[in-house]
């Protein structure tokens, strides 16, 4: 029959193909089958349902699209821990997805000379050596907008709340060009995080990146937290990216949220330790991509990375399965560029690109206080500050831990309010020499009037620096219980009756509305009004004191 009518070889076929445009290969298709059909009426003998036969046939073709569809091939050759081999692409980038014959998606992460390796987006079951493997040539894309505030959703977009499916404004691809200098401005507005001991001695600026540093259960996901519960009232939307944690914790920091009315203002993008490598390497980038959306309509947002430890072995992990060179720790020789590209992203960007800001919170666990290790030191180094929890000051109940010796803000004094920066000026000299001398003290030794003074001071500074969690305060009441203590206003008070004094003293205060308007008001924090506020503070103690010996 072929060799009568004259249908051409495959070989033929190809030659024919290529160096052609699809409208040209649709026309040469279509005149084919003319031919053949003009063939097939000359070589059978007539017969009455030949017409129907024909006129069936000319309706079929011409219900037919007339465009041909050329789409790159590629073979599994290695499939296993959620990572492929793959070869016989011919045009393929990084980044690209593909689609194997049980519909699971896979990202492309590396291109050599004979093959691809892919990280795959699910489950590998199903999927065998020699199955066919396709490629559109689109990349991964998420699904951004300010209606996925307050829905818990996986690094690919998908929810997890069980809310129905996740509406969007738009799609942003993973990877994103961070903005240019010339893009952003200085970081000079505070994000209060509600925090004292923070927000008076390591200031934080909207657009600042400022690592949090810890042992395991020293309080850094508390940290965080609790500076997300006091954006509560100042329009900043929170992206909180959780990175192998277990589902329980992230099940507890949504109830967190909830009980606070902050999940309305935060999307949480869940990666559990159950979860493939795959969905924890792609997690901050996820959340990024959301929080640039915001960031881009002139919003200010705040982005938790809980923790970025977790994601470097994630990809060490992907790395060892796809045989690249471990090498220090056994990490890759690039997991410092994968996280410099990704907290680059975060910036204050000008007032002609929108003025929005993003600010980004790393978390990083190290083990036994080695803060020298590789991926702390990498951290460190890439962001503009750092806050180290030291664990023995957790054990005795200072709580936030924070080892103000060690930790530092490098934007400093530029994000922090002009009266908190005169409140505050002289805690971290009074702290460093409470440490000082309070080391003398320890083993017995005799000290003078004057160095009992410091030490008496000191441990009232330090109690007055700790907070319970989820309780962020306002800035005003942090000046004001701040300045009580710098004042000297708590040396009279037993350190444990100090709690319960400053709590006493704000409810005192805020019955006098008018003394908090004045202070909102006074942005300098003006001589007449601490000098007001030592009134105030002073008929306090005359009170304070009288019920006391009342008891």
């Amino acid at each position: 029959m072929s060799s009568s009518i004259g249908l051409p070889s495959l070989e033929a076929l190809k030659t024919n193909v290529l160096g052609k445009t699809e409208k040209e290969i649709s026309n040469e298709v279509e005149n084919s089958i003319k031919k053949i059909m003009g063939k097939v009426e000359k070589t059978q003998k007539p017969r009455p349902e030949q017409k129907i036969i024909r006129e069936m046939i000319s309706t079929i073709l011409e219900d037919l699209p007339t465009s041909v569809t050329i789409q790159d091939v590629g073979t599994v050759q290695h499939i296993g821990n959620s990572v492929a081999n793959l070869s016989g692409f011919q045009n393929i980038r990084t980044d690209d997805l593909v689609t194997f014959s049980n519909g699971v998606q896979g990202l492309v992460l590396d291109l050599e000379s004979e093959s691809v390796n892919v990280i795959l987006l699910g489950t590998d079951e199903g999927i065998q050596g020699g199955d066919l493997v396709t490629t559109s040539g689109k990349r991964l894309k998420i699904p951004v907008g300010p209606q996925l505030l307050g829905r818990v959703i996986n690094p690919l977009g998908e929810p997890l709340d069980g809310k129905g499916p996740v509406t969007s404004v738009d799609h942003y691809i993973l990877e994103r060009e961070a903005p240019s200098i010339i893009q952003r401005s200085p970081v000079n507005q505070p994000l209060q995080t509600g925090l004292k001991i923070i927000d008076a001695l390591l200031p934080i600026g909207r657009g600042q990146r400022e690592l949090i540093v810890g042992n395991r259960q020293t309080g850094k996901t508390a940290l965080a937290i609790d500076t997300i519960l006091n954006q509560k009232d100042s329009e900043i939307d929170c992206i909180y990216v959780a990175i192998g944690q277990k589902k329980s914790s992230i099940l507890s920091v949504k109830e967190t949220l909830e009980k606070h009315d902050a999940m309305k203002y935060t999307t949480i993008v869940l990666s559990s330790s159950d979860d493939p490598p795959s969905l924890r390497y792609l997690a901050p980038y996820s959340g990024t991509s959301i929080a640039e959306y915001l960031l881009h309509q002139g919003r200010d947002v705040l982005i938790i990375y809980d923790d970025l430890s977790k994601h470097a072995d994630a990809y060490r992990e992907l790395s060892l399965l796809l045989r690249r060179p471990p090498g220090r720790e056994a990490y890759p020789g690039d997991i410092f560029y994968q996280h410099s590209r990704l907290l680059e992203r975060s910036c204050k960007l000008s007032e002609e690109q929108g003025g929005g800001s993003l600010t980004a919170l790393p978390v990083v666990t190290i083990q036994e206080g080695n803060v020298s290790a590789y991926i702390p030191t990498n951290l460190i180094s890439i962001t503009d500050g750092q806050i180290i929890l030291d664990r023995n000051a957790f054990n005795k109940g200072i709580k936030p831990a924070v080892d103000v010796g060690r930790s530092v803000s490098r934007v400093g004094g530029a994000a922090q309010s002009k009266a908190m920066r005169k409140v505050s000026g002289d805690i971290r000299l009074q702290l460093a020499q409470y440490e000082e001398v309070s080391r003398f003290a320890r083993f017995g030794t005799e000290v003078d009037a004057l160095t009992a003074s410091q030490i008496a001071l000191g441990e009232r500074l330090q109690k007055n620096l700790i907070q319970d969690v989820n309780t962020p305060m306002h800035v005003l009441d942090q000046i004001v219980i701040l300045f009580a203590g710098t004042q000297g206003y708590l040396n009279t008070i037993e350190l444990d009756d100090i709690s319960s004094f400053e709590s006493e003293l704000l409810s005192y205060l805020h019955n006098d509305t008018f003394f908090f308007s004045t202070m909102n008001g006074d942005e300098d924090f003006s001589d007449e009004t601490r000098d007001e506020l030592r009134k105030e503070i002073e008929k306090f103690i005359v009170k304070w004191t009288e019920r006391r010996n009342e008891q």
